[in-house]
């Protein structure tokens, strides 16, 4: 039987949904993780004139040399007396706690490419890209906790699945991979609206939020695996 969502996974959503949509709003419209999003977004930029095309320009390489290093540097952590998971979220947790003291200090940003918004958003952006990695390896049995399009188009198919009455070999998979991807989609959107509101009541202050809320989630990460052998 299929487990259900952890709830470390629906505190890694919730929190997800948080950074993307305070950053969104704070930073003239930076994903911080939905980074594939700023190719949209840096489009619209350069076509209207507005601020933010250098930092959405910039976030896609920079989140994918934050994975490739954390990839690596993860296999020296072991050697260094350091659990992978834990540590990885850690470092998660410090990079959010430095975006938010630098959006707290330095915000509101009225211009997306100024040095401060940069520095700011690629903070959170490298934050997000560690969790991504850290869900990728060494969660992969639960959805994902920052790109929804692709649980939600599962969600859909399973609904569908069911409203059909299909065999129940199908069912069998389908009602609990249902259950468990609602959820995640549940607490990403909660975090998208409590990062909405409290950035409107707040401001750049929201952003004290993410690392408290991500620094339980390193005493909720289980015990490490096995390590992987390398050639």
């Amino acid at each position: 039987m299929s487990k259900p969502v952890s709830f470390l996974a629906l505190l890694m959503s919730l929190n997800a949904g948080f950074v993307d949509t305070a950053g969104f709003l704070a930073l003239q419209g930076l994903f911080t993780a939905h980074v594939t999003g700023n190719f949209v977004t840096f489009g619209a930029a350069i076509v209207l004139g507005t601020s933010g095309a250098l930092a959405k320009l910039l976030a896609l390489p920079v989140f994918c040399a934050v994975v490739i290093v954390t990839r690596v540097f993860s296999f020296y952590l072991p050697a260094m007396g350091l659990p992978i998971f834990r540590s990885m979220l850690a470092i998660k947790t410090l990079l959010l706690a430095a975006g938010g003291a630098a959006a707290a200090t330095f915000g509101p940003f009225v211009q997306g490419d100024s040095w401060q918004a940069i520095v700011t958003g690629m903070l959170l952006v490298a934050a997000m890209a560690i969790q991504n990695a850290a869900h990728r390896i060494h969660m992969g049995t639960d959805p994902p906790s920052t790109l929804m399009t692709g649980t939600t188009t599962q969600i859909m198919i399973d609904i569908a699945d069911v409203l059909r009455r299909a065999p129940a070999s199908v069912l069998t998979v389908a009602r609990p991979r249902l259950g468990k991807m609602a959820a995640s989609v549940a607490a990403f959107a909660l975090g998208c609206a409590a990062g909405a509101c409290l950035y409107a009541k707040f401001g750049t202050w929201c952003f004290v939020l993410p690392p408290l809320l991500a620094l339980p989630a390193v005493f909720l990460a289980g015990p490490e695996p096995a390590p992987e052998k390398t050639a």
